[in-house]
């Protein structure tokens, strides 16, 4: 039967509680200093056939993720993830064993950060005088428009210069698509350096007065695997 997997960690060397899975009690498939946490007795294939039981589905795998990133070091896998035997994940531990365990030494002791960056809406008259006639309303056109370009020429100058100066406090961030004009940066901090991101964030916005700033709450590393 498909193993449905949650996630690799580091094998524990003391007891850790594993949260409820799907349908049933989750376990850990060990191969040596490499563990994978799975559902033994989920048929995905059937959820795939009740869009409520599915939507049920990819909460539940974030949670179960939260709930053992709360306790250890570990690489989230997509919802969805399945090996076709116990054999053929084992088989899998142990040839990605070395590339699996450099992962998770790097991301021990960190959390990933979401920062999100909204464009604020542009002070720009909405419509042209209706007063404004041939040659005056073309030229109120053009003005309207040059204002237009350049508070976005702003915008995209303040997103560059922000990636520059996060890239030189915390190394490798992952820059994610744009989203109806926003942008989203992952970072991946230490637990120590937590406090003082937020002290970064303020200092941010008030680079990016053409933004608005928000952060996420201490995530598993999503985008860090």
């Amino acid at each position: 039967m498909p193993m449905y997997t949650y996630a690799f960690l580091n094998t524990p060397t003391s007891a850790i509680e594993l949260p409820s899975g799907i349908v049933s009690a989750l376990e850990l498939v060990t191969c040596d200093r490499l563990s994978a946490l799975i559902e033994p007795e989920l048929s995905f294939e059937t959820l795939q056939d009740h869009d409520a039981q599915l939507v049920q589905a990819v909460l539940t795998h974030d949670r179960v993720i939260r709930e053992l990133f709360e306790q250890t070091a570990l690489l989230p896998l997509r919802f969805g993830t399945r090996f076709l035997s116990t054999e053929g994940l084992l088989a899998h531990l142990q040839t990605h064993s070395q590339e699996y365990l450099e992962k998770l030494a790097r991301v021990t002791g960190k959390a990933e950060y979401t920062l999100k960056l909204i464009p604020l809406v542009l002070e720009i008259e909405a419509t042209l005088p209706t007063e404004a006639q041939g040659r005056e309303y073309f030229l109120a056109k053009k003005r309207r428009f040059q204002s237009q370009y350049e508070q976005q020429q702003q915008q995209t100058a303040e997103w560059q210069s922000l990636v520059q100066a996060i890239a030189q406090i915390y190394p490798g961030p992952v820059l994610g698509e744009a989203q109806d004009g926003s942008q989203r940066v992952y970072l991946l901090v230490s637990a120590q350096e937590g406090p003082q991101l937020y002290e970064h964030l303020q200092t941010w916005q008030i680079h990016c007065p053409h933004w608005e700033l928000t952060l996420s709450e201490a995530l598993p590393p999503y985008h860090f695997v």
